[in-house]
């Protein structure tokens, strides 16, 4: 039996050879093939008149257009009314490529007509029509200049503007404009990435391949450094109490964060303490506290009407993004923050937030906004604990969906390499689209024993990781599309195409287009890359795993800052979400610049004193702490109403400051 599925597996994976015995289960019809064809053939006739009346129709008025799988689809609808025009058609007026399933016995079995080498044209009518609607829901075949079923490759770089980026495009995401060229190399990169790894197997004692499984066994907590305790604990003691306002100011004065916020009408002046006025609106926006608490009258800079005019024209997301960059970048000039790691490792992952108002841009999840509706900002997370940006994304859909969006729309200076996230996030399509943008995808694995290999050559002996390698990667089906996916990447690349949008094209429930499904091939390659790494490296899966941690603590900061009317955003248009969102990302930011400095400084003290502190444990020195930082304001506690009088009441028609 094995040697036989070895030779089945080179002409078809198993995988796809069990889901075509299904599917033909499905088409089969039950019980005697007569009786049930009778039965079609009577339904076909029974609704042939009410088709008849449109398909003629639909091949004439409807503007169609298709990928390489899609034409033999339209062309058929095209001869569609000839076919039904002839007395007795016969096979040569057909394209039998169409003829799936059981449509072969309905269109070419009659007994009345068989013999004479006539086709059944109400049979043959109705496969046509099914094929075109197939054809739809995976996008090779579409209507021009529609919107939910039209070309998904429209909004890609086309024509001259994709021959003047084509040169740059390859260039900047080191790609060859030639498929055989790139997958030679990564069949070469896979194979000793296969012998690497099944080498050093039989020393590896996580791992365990059983019943065609892998195993990989739970990693257990890192232990902490020779004194690292004493020292953070000094550390902790050491950083400055300081209210969250106080905070902010000092972070601008030490970066000049605030003045990367230009007027939007595009006015030079600027007003006299626009810093101050900048911080109350940041500590208005990112703690969700209102206005109210921030506004003090007595101060110009901090008046309701100074307020509100900063709000409407300095306060707006690009300023913030370029802001919250500049922070990003200083940081690297703080000695400490290079022990954390060099910002080319990234995480994403979304924070929740419920949205009590009505808004096309939330969605309901039982899971996390129990009865009501809310939204995902998804950020992303440097391995400095820096955030370098984010999107709002409706509800709860899957990251997978938004992280791509996420990673070309960084404020950071820096272009991660390494892309880490949570085991719901990939797919075969995400680990392609992120490997030809130049991206390494790597998703936490929660349960590695169901994963599957992939490899080019079925005849390569890998020793102990056989059982778990028989999927072979469809190469032919990435070089029929390797130009529209480089159309892809340079499409996301110079933003003409968002990836949301790209992933919804290019796929339709379970199904994928063509493109779609070159992408997944392709993304194989890069997920098997990716396992073979997770279950050899130790220190792999850890990195993973840090990272991840980071991102959730990120969180943990967020809603500490975020604590004003329970957590909630209450804002109905993505705009208003992004604003609100952006502010605390830079005000998360701005703590963990502050926080970096002056671990440093606490750090180069306890050096100056003696205390040798290795780099180990200065890696595990967190910029997160936040006990110092009194986020919730001070209240006033004054006695006055003494006399016992009432306070005056406010007169109705008075305009207030």
């Amino acid at each position: 039996m094995a040697e036989a599925w070895e030779i089945v597996e080179k002409i078809v994976t198993r995988e796809e050879l069990v889901k075509a015995v299904v599917e033909l289960g499905e088409l089969l019809p039950e019980g005697s093939d007569e009786d049930a064809d009778t039965a079609w053939r009577k339904q076909l006739i029974d609704r042939y008149a009410t088709a008849r009346r449109f398909t003629s129709l639909l091949a004439e008025v409807i503007p169609w257009g298709a990928t390489q799988a899609g034409t033999p689809v339209i062309e058929a609808l095209v001869e569609l009314p000839k076919v039904q025009a002839r007395r007795k058609p016969g096979v040569e007026h057909i394209d039998t490529r169409l003829l799936g399933g059981s449509w072969r016995r309905l269109v070419l079995g009659d007994p009345l007509l068989a013999v004479n080498g006539i086709i059944d044209k109400k049979a043959w009518t109705f496969c046509v029509l099914e094929a075109l609607h197939t054809a739809l829901k995976r996008r090779d075949v579409y209507a021009k200049g529609a919107d939910n079923w039209g070309d998904p490759r429209a909004r890609l770089l086309s024509g001259p503007d994709w021959q003047v980026n084509r040169p740059r495009v390859l260039t900047a995401l080191e790609l060859s404009g030639s498929a055989n060229e790139h997958l030679g190399e990564l069949e070469v990169l896979l194979d000793e990435m296969y012998g690497h790894v099944a080498d050093n197997l039989p020393g590896n004692a996580a791992v365990d391949i059983v019943d065609g499984k892998i195993r990989l066994d739970r990693l257990e907590a890192e232990p902490e450094p020779a004194g690292y305790k004493p020292v953070h604990d000094a550390v902790q003691a050491m950083l400055p109490r300081i209210d969250y306002p106080e905070l902010l100011l000092e972070v601008h004065a030490r970066t000049g964060m605030f003045d990367c916020f230009e007027h939007i009408g595009g006015k030079v002046a600027r007003p006299e303490d626009l810093d101050l006025t900048v911080t109350a609106l940041l500590v208005h926006k990112s703690t969700n506290i209102g206005l109210e608490p921030v506004i003090k009258p007595d101060s110009k800079a901090l008046s309701r009407s100074r307020l509100a005019a900063a709000d409407s024209g300095y306060f707006h997301l690009p300023g913030i993004s370029a802001g919250s960059g500049l922070l990003v970048g200083s940081q690297g000039d703080i000695d400490i923050a290079s022990d954390w790691g060099g910002g080319h490792v990234a995480s994403a992952d979304g924070m929740r937030f419920t949205v009590p108002v009505r808004s096309i841009h939330s969605r309901p999840n039982r899971k996390y906004f129990s009865t009501g509706r809310g939204a995902t900002w998804l950020n992303v997370v440097s391995d400095r604990v820096m955030g370098l940006g984010g999107i709002v994304m409706p509800g709860t859909l899957r990251d997978s969906l938004g992280i791509l969006d996420a990673m070309f729309n960084l404020d950071g200076p820096v272009r991660p390499e390494i892309v880490i996230t949570d085991t719901g996030s990939y797919s075969d399509l995400v680990f392609g689209l992120f490997a030809i943008c130049g991206y390494q995808f790597s998703p936490r694995i929660a349960d590695i024993s169901d994963a599957r290999l992939w490899r080019f050559d079925l005849d390569k002996d890998y020793g102990p990781l056989q059982p778990v390698s028989r999927q072979r990667v469809q190469v032919e089906r990435i070089r029929q599309n390797w130009e529209d996916m480089l159309r892809v990447a340079g499409s996301l690349q110079t933003g003409k195409v968002r990836a949301y949008d790209l992933l919804r094209m290019m796929t339709s429930g379970d199904r994928m287009t063509g493109l779609g499904d070159a992408f997944a091939h392709y993304g194989r390659i890069f997920k098997t890359l990716h396992l073979l790494q997770f279950i050899d490296s130790e220190a792999y899966r850890r990195m993973i795993g840090v990272q991840l941690n980071i991102g959730e603590g990120r969180h943990a900061l967020g809603r500490r800052i975020y604590f004003g009317r329970l957590g909630e955003l209450r804002h109905g248009y993505r705009d208003g979400m992004e604003d609100q969102l952006g502010a605390l990302g830079m005000a998360m930011n701005s703590v963990v610049w502050w926080n970096t400095l002056y671990i440093d400084a606490a750090v180069k003290e306890l050096e100056a004193g003696g205390l040798t502190i290795s780099p180990e444990i200065r890696s595990r020195l967190s910029p997160l702490v936040h006990e110092h930082i009194n986020f919730h304001g001070r209240y006033p506690i004054v006695r006055s109403h003494g006399d016992g009088a009432l306070r005056a009441l406010r007169d109705p028609n008075a305009t207030e400051e």
